[in-house]
């Protein structure tokens, strides 16, 4: 059945005597939407604009009844604007509702699988390097696409390896600045740059590597793994957090948790002892 079968099949029910069913999905899809915007700000910054944004509806409503005309046009020209201010502000937060959206689609599932050994790999690679005190970020794609930040490095097309990541990350080599980046099953690039996340109660002792994790963690899907040279310890970013100081257990499991692989299923694992920081 097409799209335009379907809306005139829709159209058909309405005119007969059960079209009020057509009325109750109409809003039962309106809350299912609302409820989700709000799972999408809930606990984030956005709460605290919709409330300052209620004020000012307040305030406008407040000045016309007390007949307080200068200030009533004054905050309905403001109010005016807030629709297009709101795109700009929340423009990360859209960006992330639209791919989830697209997310959903049956298309995702031809891309974003990972080999199944990719995790050992990557947990191998980190508690070396961690041992050794040698620096590295490493972003594990999923289901969107990180070309943008693939361009910004060195471009290697190279099958992930233990022995391949560490040597990118040796100290006083050509590559060992910047982000690795996995995505399709191959190493794309190496030396990559990376948003660094500019939220402000982010602790100080956090460097730019954890800084970039965590940046990339809010602006795409992508999963981070953080080898910190000065304290030895792993963590890894996803959606905006930060999981510290995780053993080779726990970070192998938040990996099988969230990178698809061609034959692990995801959900298998249970979730790791997290010290989360939220975005």
């Amino acid at each position: 059945m097409t799209a335009w079968s379907l809306v005139e099949a829709l159209r058909q029910f309405r005119a007969g005597p059960l079209g009020w069913l057509v009325d109750l999905l109409d809003i039962f899809l309106l809350a299912f939407i609302i409820y989700h915007l709000f799972l999408l700000v809930r606990g984030t910054r956005a709460v605290q604009m919709f409330l300052g944004i209620g004020a000012l509806l307040v305030f406008y409503w407040l000045a016309g009844l007390a007949g307080l005309r200068t200030v009533h046009r004054v905050v309905g020209t403001i109010l005016f604007y807030v629709p297009f201010a709101m795109i700009v502000i929340f423009q990360n937060t859209i960006r992330r509702a639209l791919a989830a959206l697209g997310g959903t689609l049956p298309l995702r599932r031809i891309y974003g699988a990972q080999p199944a050994r990719l995790v050992d790999e990557v947990v191998l690679a980190a508690r070396s390097m961690a041992q050794r005190r040698i620096g590295a970020l490493i972003v594990l794609g999923r289901e969107q696409g990180l070309r943008s930040y693939v361009e910004t490095g060195i471009q290697i097309d190279a099958v992930p390896s233990y022995d391949l990541l560490v040597n990118i990350f040796v100290p006083n080599t050509p590559l060992h600045d910047g982000a690795v980046i996995i995505q399709d099953s191959r190493i794309q690039a190496a030396s990559c740059f990376l948003p660094l996340t500019s939220h402000p109660t982010l602790s100080k002792e956090f460097g730019t590597r954890h800084r970039a994790a965590i940046g990339i963690s809010e602006e795409t899907d992508a999963l981070a793994v953080v080898v910190s040279e000065e304290r030895g310890e792993v963590s890894a970013a996803f959606e905006g957090r930060i999981y510290r100081n995780l053993e080779d257990g726990e970070l192998r499991a938040l990996l099988r948790r969230h990178v698809r692989t061609r034959t692990d299923p995801v959900a298998a694992e249970p979730a790791p002892a997290e010290q989360a920081h939220e975005s």
